[in-house]
């Protein structure tokens, strides 16, 4: 039987807190929370997807990666430093982000493919973003994506 991702977080949550692993096991349980309030959010309670509990280990992976940076900037570095050591620990749950050269390669294909549906050009961004998204799928940051197509468009 294949393990979810949820459980897999709850059984290294209980080897984390076994092993007195206070780093981990918070950051562990908090992302949890995060999960079981999705889960029981709307309507009626539901077992997400491993789809859509790794998008919420992204998200708090990324609230980590900007309040380091906030504490940073105020001049906090033991708690920017305690930020990202929970950031790690995240990271270990998401897929390997794209190189940007595996980016490049995805855009390039969907701007192709935007291209043989008729989007050219600048103003092709949103149709080549609904071909890419799909493909990446929390495998790099919006921004970064973004950024990608709009060099791509512009340049191709």
């Amino acid at each position: 039987m294949t393990t979810t991702l949820k459980s897999r977080l709850q059984d290294d949550l209980t080897a984390a807190i076994k092993a007195r692993d206070e780093l981990r096991s918070s950051t562990l349980r908090l992302t949890i929370t995060a999960i079981t309030k999705e889960e029981v959010a709307g309507e009626s309670a539901r077992e997400l997807s491993d789809g859509e509990v790794e998008k919420i280990v992204a998200r708090e992976a990324k609230k980590r990666r900007e309040a380091a940076e906030a504490f940073e900037k105020g001049g906090r570095a033991a708690q920017a430093d305690r930020e990202r050591a929970e950031g790690e620990v995240l990271a270990e749950y998401l897929p390997k982000p794209l190189t940007d050269d595996e980016l490049n390669a995805l855009v390039a294909d969907a701007v192709r493919e935007a291209a043989a549906g008729g989007a050219e050009g600048p103003r092709a961004m949103g149709a080549v973003m609904k071909i890419v998204n799909p493909k990446i799928a929390g495998r790099a940051e919006g921004g970064r994506v973004a950024a990608a197509v709009k060099r791509q468009l512009a340049g191709g």
